[in-house]
């Protein structure tokens, strides 16, 4: 199963498609600024679910993330799991640097 994830910029999301079907397995709807990317919402298919569209589309992602230096803002519960169990992707994350005033 050959799974193909692209950024389609004006839907604002990552969208996965399995073996050159055009309909869409899954997707990562993204919000992103010049310094960051937020992924707010994922879905895979029920069709699809467990296959691995749902990392490829974390790992495509991630990597188009670092390559642009842009730092990662998971509010999506599947992309801050995802990150969890994969270390070598949460140097991306982004880290607040506000202080607390006592």
């Amino acid at each position: 199963m050959a799974i193909e994830v692209h950024d389609v910029p004006e839907a604002k999301r990552y969208e996965a498609r399995v073996d050159g079907v055009s309909t869409v397995a899954g997707f990562a709807q993204y919000i992103r600024t010049a310094e960051l990317i937020a992924f707010v919402h994922t879905v895979v298919e029920p069709v699809h679910e467990g296959k691995g569209v749902g990392s490829a589309l974390a790992r495509v992602s991630l990597d188009e993330a670092r390559a642009a230096g842009l730092r990662v803002l998971a509010t999506c519960p599947f992309f801050a799991g995802w990150i969890g169990r994969h270390s070598e992707y949460q140097d991306l994350l982004y880290q607040s640097r506000s202080k607390v005033v006592d």
